[in-house]
């Protein structure tokens, strides 16, 4: 019997799943030139170069300056499977492929994406923790509307003074963090009354940053994948990550997806057999960390939250900024 490669009937579908589920689409698009090719670890250049120095007009030639390279290595680390048998009896005989999709939809929707979401995102911490010696910023300030705003102008003043393109750079976020955007104390906004008396209130952009908001479970620092992804003991909420994608290489190496039918070999015998696998990985280029701030949980706070991993730093937001409001009403 056939075996059918679904990976291709499923392309344009998936492609509209990843575009509009996906949070950490973009990251996978910046530096399409560096490529994995029959490697698990790559290594990336660097040169550095001497600068100018004072011309003598009276000498003969140029005064010498100097070059060298190194290597910096990256490791590919997150290799993934899963094979679902699927019993004939459990399916429409005459609707297989529907039912295949069904299996396909939901594993996309409720394990594949949200995985590489949280693995990129926590990938990306652990980095920036990595190299923080090389202009990485990781903070735990408590955010609050009263000072949400004084943090984004600290840590874009420091990227705009380390070079950092101010176009394309995203900030995602919590919705509890994307709120206080709203409620931001001094921010100016212009709100649009749609017909129908629609109040849009939405801060999509600050400046020239993309504001693009995460389901909080996926932006944690630290998952346990030994049976699908789940927030590892002790993991602290990550509020918000600002990131030019230029900074970071998020590269899927190979993606696998098959479904053999009954019979097809001897591993199948009376069973359809769902496989899918997927090896990618996440890293920070070193002499470009300065490309990205994040704002996290503090890890005492978790320690009062008896290690459940609730995002008690977007609860002390909250309640913070209650508090304040309170002050001010009184």
């Amino acid at each position: 019997m056939p075996v059918f490669d679904y990976a291709v009937q499923f392309e344009r579908e998936l492609q509209q799943k990843y575009s509009r589920e996906m949070c950490s689409y973009e990251l996978t698009q910046s530096n399409p030139n560096i490529k994995f090719i029959n490697a698990q670890t790559i290594k990336l250049p660097r040169l550095t170069v001497s600068g100018y120095k004072d011309h003598n007009r009276a000498a003969v030639g140029f005064n010498t300056g100097s070059v060298s390279n190194s290597w910096e290595p990256k490791t590919l680390d997150h290799d993934r499977d899963v094979e679902i048998p699927i019993d004939p009896m459990d399916i429409d005989e005459t609707n297989l492929v529907t039912e295949v999709a069904n299996i396909q939809n939901v594993f996309e929707e409720e394990q594949a994406i949200p995985e590489k979401d949280s693995y990129r995102f926590s990938k990306l911490y652990s980095e920036a923790v990595k190299y923080a010696s090389s202009g990485a910023q990781v903070d735990t300030t408590v955010i609050t509307a009263q000072n949400v705003l004084d943090w984004f102008d600290g840590v874009t003043q420091y990227m705009d003074d380390n070079s950092v393109p101010q176009e394309g750079r995203i900030l995602y976020c919590t919705p509890a963090f994307a709120t206080l955007f709203k409620q931001a104390k001094d921010i100016q906004r212009t709100m649009e009354a749609r017909s129908g008396g629609t109040l849009d209130r939405r801060v999509t952009a600050i400046e020239d940053v993309v504001i693009k908001k995460v389901p909080s479970a996926r932006l944690k620092t630290q998952y346990d994948f030994s049976d699908g992804c789940v927030p590892a003991d002790g993991a602290l909420q990550i509020n918000a990550i600002l990131i030019h994608p230029s900074c970071q290489v998020s590269r899927d190496k190979y993606a696998y997806m098959k479904l053999f039918t009954p019979g097809s070999d001897s591993r199948t015998a009376d069973k359809y057999i769902y496989q899918n696998r997927y090896y990618t990985g996440t890293f920070l280029i070193e002499a470009k960390a300065v490309g990205i701030a994040i704002n996290v949980q503090a890890a005492a706070a978790n320690d009062d939250n008896d290690g459940n991993n609730t995002p008690a730093t977007s609860e002390s937001v909250s309640d913070n900024t209650s508090e304040s409001e309170s002050e001010s009403e009184s």
